[in-house]
């Protein structure tokens, strides 16, 4: 392990006293996805089993593994009441049984929440090596790592020498902390599911939407890695994102990201968090040519503007007949969350020259379900509203939907679901007056 330097060995302790500090009924910030420290939440969830502590308020977004094992372990609950921001598979059951809750917020503006909307005792953050002189970089979690840090009364800082150094808006330094607690191990790995047929069509599909020296964002799953494989052609792209993945560092390597002919932080690849593989991480250690900012920089509709050519593509679970887009629930059941869908549909829209593209896969549950319905299930939470929607995307083309009224949207969009269910749609729209 990389020491920390003598004159900051002081804060320095395991990480069972600096958990010994926090009081009880705390509300606590812990960073988000990779960037959760594994080795304090579990000290957290060991001090709830213990019985020091009666009372705790978690939150943070995508929970991992490192937090199901601990403070989302069932035997801890009664203790710890989770209030997730954007849901994974690791606390869905819980929200789905009443044993958390979930506070929605467009991802951007969580900073802002932090600082402004929640009063946060305790930030729990994972943090690279220290340098010699005493900055950190948050790494793989910038997002909203400095806001938590910002409106704390008590830091608690994981270090990790397997956390990147990133470079950008993403420093921590040691007078900041009240406690460093060293422990290294590889950082989780994530990984990328295997590109369907479907994914292979809509990746050929937005990558013919996107011109020579755009600048793109990409998320995580089949569709967007198709689309980077669509993209081996193409020439000067940049990349202004909130999630760095792995497909971006094979676009960068074989120099198809250049970033040269970006009009917003020319030279750079911008990310707020990233979640991959050891390569991944690896790539972004100390790479001069990348940049991590918080969230409420990089999502900001306005900034994603600046970068002319813009194009976003984000997916959604369900899609009504008007264009309202469900991308983070099953009816009522939270899935995921806003994330920065709707940061990135309104910012790409308003970028000169830009797109924002949603891509949904025609059907679910193998075919039984199409992803096109007349109307949202109830329940259903409205991510992207009808206005905000330009280009819709599935395995069977694409629709532009700014401009269109009622019935050129359902006639779009019945024209995207599968062949199966365009008859009843289209029957459905009839007896709903869009066509």
């Amino acid at each position: 392990m990389s020491p920390i330097p003598e004159r900051w060995r002081s804060k320095v302790m395991t990480a069972d006293a600096a958990i010994a500090m926090i009081p009880d009924g705390a509300f606590i910030v812990q960073g988000s996805a990779v960037g959760e420290p594994p080795a304090l939440l579990d000290a957290v969830a060991a001090r709830v089993r213990a019985g020091g502590l009666t009372k705790l308020t978690m939150t943070a977004l995508l929970p991992l593994a490192a937090s199901a094992r601990s403070i989302l372990a069932p035997d801890v609950r009664k203790v710890i009441h989770w209030r997730s921001i954007f849901a994974s598979g690791v606390d869905r059951g819980a929200l789905a049984a009443g044993e958390a809750s979930y506070a929605p917020a467009l991802f951007h503006q969580v900073p802002r929440i932090y600082r402004e909307f929640l009063e946060v005792d305790v930030a729990l953050v994972h943090v690279s090596r220290v340098d010699e002189h005493g900055y950190m970089s948050f790494g793989v979690g910038v997002d909203a790592s400095r806001a938590a840090v910002d409106s704390a009364d008590l830091v608690i800082a994981q270090v990790n020498e397997h956390m990147p150094r990133v470079h950008g808006d993403a420093w921590l330094h040691v007078s900041e902390v009240d406690a460093l607690v060293e422990h290294s191990a590889p950082l989780f790995e994530l990984p990328v599911p295997p590109i369907r047929a479907e994914d292979e069509a809509m990746g050929r599909t937005i990558a013919g939407m996107i011109p020579d020296g755009a600048t793109i964002q990409l998320g995580i799953g089949g569709v967007p890695s198709a689309v980077a494989r669509a993209l081996s052609n193409h020439n000067d792209l940049g990349v202004h994102t909130e999630m760095f993945v792995d497909a971006l560092v094979e676009l960068i390597e074989v120099g198809v990201v250049t970033n040269r002919r970006k009009t917003f932080h020319r030279g750079k690849t911008v990310f707020t968090f990233a979640a991959g593989s050891q390569r991944m991480y690896e790539f972004l250690d100390d790479n001069p040519m990348i940049e991590a900012h918080p969230v409420s920089y990089t999502n900001l509709p306005a900034n994603v503007a600046r970068n002319e050519s813009f194009v976003s593509v984000n997916s959604t679970i369900e899609i009504d007949l008007t264009g309202q887009c469900c991308s983070e629930s099953i009816g009522p059941v939270q899935w995921s969350g806003t994330g920065g869908q709707h940061d990135f549909a309104r910012g790409a829209f308003d970028s000169p020259g830009g797109k924002s593209i949603i891509a949904f896969y025609s059907t679910a549950k193998k075919g039984e379900v199409s992803r096109v319905v007349p109307v949202l299930h109830p329940g259903a939470v409205v991510t992207t509203p009808r206005t905000e929607v330009h280009w819709v995307v599935s395995e069977y083309g694409a629709a532009c939907l700014k401009g269109r009224c009622n019935a050129e949207r359902a006639t779009a969009l019945i024209g995207l679901a599968h062949p199966k269910f365009r008859a009843e749609l289209t029957a459905e729209a009839k007896r709903l007056r869009y066509l």
